[in-house]
């Protein structure tokens, strides 16, 4: 039986959130971060509503950059509690259709839904209805992917952004994957797809169609033989509702440089408090 794998990731969520609470907020350009008041600070993107990013503001880039870019976005600091609060409930209604939900981040997750069929319909049927009740609920939206495999799904679901949906039935996955460039391969990142560009391999159909000893001397064993079988389609990882988590960390980002000691020394051993207070609980 084919596995039916689903990739909820809610679209622009810091952003969308706000805008949510602010309808005045519809239509502008929304930049969720630090620094609201200016561009000379050292916050990063947290969000960027989808008309910000046509401007080229995405997460992560600097507050600064993103001023530059738009100085007439609203700039708003991050409500971390109203997003988890919201994350939570959103959530409970994956958790209504499946045991199987592995989180990856606050705004989006994998669901397996192979065993939920008989009970809630296809995996398009499950997608449409989980987006169908995000919207009504929590007047957000959601792009989902369905697929066999975890790589195949999460690919679709950003193929259509936002509130799209994307379903790549068994036996499409290489022909789906084909004409994508290498960029989209799990862990090709800049240097590799540096290699990829001198190897003469554009597409993901490009790597498919390449000798998997080719790879193996470009990248190494365990590297290329998993760029082959991406290429492919293939990815037998388990959806895993638990996962032990690796490490744990607190930051603070100053809006200027701080060379008062006194103030450098209290603010790490609020975050030393901070963390501390995590591993204990």
């Amino acid at each position: 039986m084919d596995r039916v794998i689903l990739h909820v990731d809610m679209d622009a969520f810091f952003a969308a959130v706000e805008v949510r609470e602010d309808p005045s907020l519809e239509g502008r350009p929304v930049v969720v971060g630090a620094d609201p008041d200016g561009g000379d600070g050292r916050g990063v993107v947290a969000a960027a509503s989808y008309e910000a990013r046509e401007y080229g503001i995405h997460s992560a880039m600097p507050i600064s950059e993103a001023w530059n870019r738009c100085s007439h976005a609203e700039f708003l600091r991050p409500r971390g509690d109203l997003y988890a609060r919201v994350s939570r409930r959103i959530f409970d209604i994956l958790g209504d259709y499946t045991d199987r939900v592995e989180p990856l981040s606050i705004d989006e997750a994998f669901l397996d839904v192979t065993g939920s069929r008989r009970l809630f319909g296809t995996g398009e049927e499950i997608a449409a209805e989980i987006r169908d009740r995000i919207r009504e609920r929590e007047s957000l939206t959601a792009s989902v992917g369905v697929a066999t495999s975890k790589f195949v799904a999460k690919i679709a679901s950003d193929l259509e952004k936002p509130d799209g949906l994307v379903v790549v039935p068994p036996d499409a996955e290489e022909e789906f994957l084909a004409p994508l460039p290498v960029s989209r391969l799990w862990g090709a990142g800049p240097r590799a797809q540096e290699t990829f560009a001198e190897l003469g391999l554009d597409t993901i159909g490009d790597v498919a169609a390449a000798e998997p000893e080719r790879l193996v001397e470009a990248f190494g064993e365990a590297a290329g033989r998993s760029y082959h079988r991406l290429s492919r389609g293939v990815d037998p990882r388990e959806v895993e509702p638990e996962r032990d988590r690796k490490s744990l960390g607190k930051e603070h980002t100053f809006g200027r440089d701080r060379a008062d000691r006194e103030v450098v020394e209290r603010t790490l051993l609020r975050l030393c408090e901070t963390v501390a207070r995590r591993l204990r609980e």
